[in-house]
């Protein structure tokens, strides 16, 4: 037998694309003279469709879909992924063969943490589905079905499942595709049957999908691989499944790069932007914002702005011009000055009396924000927010100035990996993308005379190992404290994080690169006394 796994990027809610796109992958397939195409989980809908499953309207017209894909499924077998009505709402996979929905399969675990809801809208299966195709028997699962020991497929194995595929949506975090492999290797080992993974592959709002599907031998042998990060037909002969080729695992800090550049463009791509704007300021979050921008898009799409205050020095004037200059990109500088000094005179009356403080600084932030929203209302740009995740968590950023836009890309990105990323990416041109100057000196806001990021936060290499504790691993205050970090730097850090969730609710969508991110992953209410 021969097996396709038909790694797509689907649009959700884009019934009639995603038709299209299945029905070329199913075409491919059958020419390539596969017997069986696995496609991905909720590959008709897209993942995760959210509350278009409380739509009846649209459930019925992704059942309709359906119905229309295995009406043109002849010469070959497909495994469609779909969602199913049947008294209850289903995840399904479809099986079409000879021009029609032979069965269903139905998902048996429905996760509920992290970014996943799916109790909310799915009854769990209860039934194994087992089906032979071209003399082989083929058990059929879907996603968390295989990341949990036992049923369904100790039960699929029992009933003599010489194969057992896996229709996925298994969003990236960095080390994700090698715990997935993981997991489903100890399935084959301990059911000894052969595994066959697809997954999907693209961005959707924050999640990205890394593809990555693969063929595993029932010793758990990871023996055949698409690559990650792009769309691809892996096609295995079961007689010879080395024979498809293994695509290799990249690095975290490249796939950490890739699932930037997919996020970013799948983006715009599907929402309908053309342009985007990346405000840069000679400094290193919004060269490598820039940067990964032009990868995603290209130059000629990517407007980068310069807009200086009285308190930018002329080398990071000088880093933001070269900058552009390196990435081909148009630029433009619009002194804010003058539109400061305006602001100022007109709350004079107001601030009489008062020292200057974080009012006027942040000041300068909005009115960069402001004329950043009106270069995207008059050209139609997506405004790129510049801001990490190690800004974001302290709340070292400025509500409605550098957080403003459609998409914050680094929302997900400690510092110290955009350091890291920045040098790769130097790397990996064999040029200076990103002006070694930007990458080594100190990082600065520059809204007042010498002013320094550690001068209001611990510095960033203690900052972070502490973010990393408490937000994604839950660790208490005690237990930082146990664990040798400094206490000043954690009581400091952790009462500016608590004190930021109401900034981070109101923060554009970015790019999820870690198990806990913010948004899906971290849900802590705003208002809250609870104190570790």
């Amino acid at each position: 037998m021969r097996i396709a796994l038909a790694q797509v990027d689907p649009v959700v809610g884009d019934l009639d694309g995603n038709r299209a796109l299945i029905l070329d992958r199913v075409r491919a397939a059958r020419d390539a003279g596969a017997d069986l195409v696995v496609l991905p989980e909720l590959a008709v809908t897209g993942y995760p469709p959210e509350d278009l499953l409380l739509r009846p309207g649209f459930v019925r017209a992704a059942q309709v879909c359906v119905e229309t894909i295995a009406a043109e499924v002849t010469g070959i077998v497909a495994l469609v992924g779909a969602p199913l009505f049947d008294g209850a709402l289903y995840n399904a996979c479809a099986v079409c063969r000879d021009g029609a929905v032979a069965t269903y399969a139905r998902k048996r675990h429905l996760p509920n943490y992290g970014v996943f809801d799916e109790k909310r809208y799915f009854t769990a299966g209860e039934e194994a589905t087992l089906i032979e195709v071209a003399g082989v028997r083929v058990g059929v699962t879907i996603c968390e079905d295989m990341w949990i020991p036992g049923a369904p497929t100790s039960e699929l194995a029992a009933a003599g499942a010489q194969l057992v595929v896996n229709l996925s949506a298994s969003p990236f975090h960095v080390g994700r595709e090698r715990e997935r492999e993981e997991i489903f290797a100890a399935r084959a080992r301990e059911n000894g049957v052969r595994v066959a993974l697809c997954n999907t592959v693209g961005g959707q709002d924050e999640l990205v999908f890394d593809g990555h599907s693969v063929f595993i031998e029932s010793d758990g042998s990871i023996v055949a691989r698409a690559p990650g990060f792009e769309e691809a037909l892996l096609v295995v002969d079961l007689d010879d499944p080395a024979a498809a080729g293994l695509a290799p695992l990249e690095d975290d800090l490249e796939q950490m790069r890739r699932a930037l550049v997919l996020g970013l463009r799948d983006y715009v791509g599907k929402n309908g932007f053309g342009d985007v704007v990346v405000s840069v300021s000679g400094g290193i979050d919004s060269a490598l914002t820039a940067a990964l921008a032009v990868e995603a898009l290209g130059a000629d799409r990517v407007h980068l702005v310069s807009m200086p205050s009285r308190f930018s020095s002329a080398e990071t004037r000088d880093d933001a011009r070269r900058l552009a200059e390196n990435l081909g990109c148009a630029f433009r500088e619009l002194g804010i000055e003058p539109v400061v000094e305006a602001a100022t005179s007109v709350l004079a009356e107001s601030f009489a009396g008062r020292e200057p403080d974080l009012a006027e600084e942040n000041l300068q932030a909005r009115v960069r924000g402001t004329l950043l929203m009106a270069l995207s209302n008059k050209f139609g740009w997506l405004v790129v927010t510049t801001g990490n995740k190690s800004e974001l968590s302290v709340g070292y950023a400025t509500l409605y100035g550098d957080m403003a836009g459609g998409f914050a890309l680094l929302k997900d990105v400690f510092k110290t990996d955009v350091f890291r990323l920045s040098r790769h990416l130097n790397d990996q041109a064999g040029r200076e993308l990103i002006p070694v100057s930007t990458i080594e000196r100190a990082p600065s806001a520059e809204l007042r005379e010498g002013q320094r990021d550690e001068d209001s936060l611990p510095p960033y290499a203690e900052l972070d190992r502490v973010l990393e504790a408490y937000v994604e691993n839950d660790r208490t205050l005690d237990e930082l404290r146990a664990d040798g970090f400094d206490p000043d730097v954690v009581e400091r850090a952790v009462a500016l994080i608590d004190r930021a969730e109401y900034k981070r609710r109101q923060a554009p969508p970015g790019v999820r690169l870690r198990p806990k991110a913010f948004g899906r992953d971290r849900r802590t209410p705003i208002t809250n006394r609870w104190r570790s």
